[in-house]
């Protein structure tokens, strides 16, 4: 099995500087040209069927593409982004620094592990991630597109591969082959890995 690994393109969340999260922001006209890109890319791959969290940035991703390669869309909602800022979800940087200053600090001491008001803890993230990896791993197609978010991927990285991310572009593609239980990084698309 192929599996492409996709995050969404850039959010209006995005431009204006929010915390992210398992909350709903929508694309940008350059996300969803992003999104064009990300269709144009994966036209000649043979694609079976694309998975996507039900988060509207990566609906509206996985649509652009779905439509414009006359490829099937399916929502999975354990691919929705890790509930990772809880109470800062859709602050600006400025309204979590007034109204949120204790938990922005443990945001800016640890982005991953900490214990932030009302966030999903690494630990669940990183069960609903490896879960939903395998449900993804033993559907009947062959080739399968994923498009998530960046902490439902890091995690992926970090817990299956050992990688840390530093990056992972709007649309950043990581492509895996999973054959005998085992997978494997093929290539990297947009994501920069440590």
């Amino acid at each position: 099995m192929k599996i492409y690994l996709i995050r969404h393109g850039e959010t209006t969340g995005d431009i204006e500087g929010r915390f992210g999260g398992d909350y709903d922001d929508h694309l940008t006209p350059r996300g969803e040209k992003q999104a064009m890109d990300l269709a144009e890319y994966l036209k000649d791959k043979n694609l079976d069927i694309i998975l996507h969290s039900p988060r509207f940035r990566a609906v509206e991703t996985a649509q652009l593409v779905s439509e414009a390669i006359r490829v099937s869309a399916e929502t999975i909602n354990s691919l929705r982004e890790r509930n990772n800022y809880g109470v800062l979800s859709g602050l600006t940087k400025e309204e979590a620094k007034t109204e949120h200053p204790t938990e922005l600090e443990k945001i800016e001491n640890d982005k991953i592990y900490h214990n932030v008001a009302e966030s999903e803890s690494y630990e669940d993230t990183k069960v609903r991630a490896l879960s939903v990896l395998k449900e993804v791993s033993s559907r009947p197609e062959k080739i399968v597109a994923v498009v998530s978010h960046g902490g439902i991927i890091g995690t992926v990285l970090r817990e299956v591969f050992g990688h840390q991310t530093s990056r992972i572009g709007d649309c950043g593609v990581v492509e895996i082959d999973y054959n005998d239980d085992s997978y494997t990084i093929v290539s990297l698309k947009d994501v920069t890995l440590d």
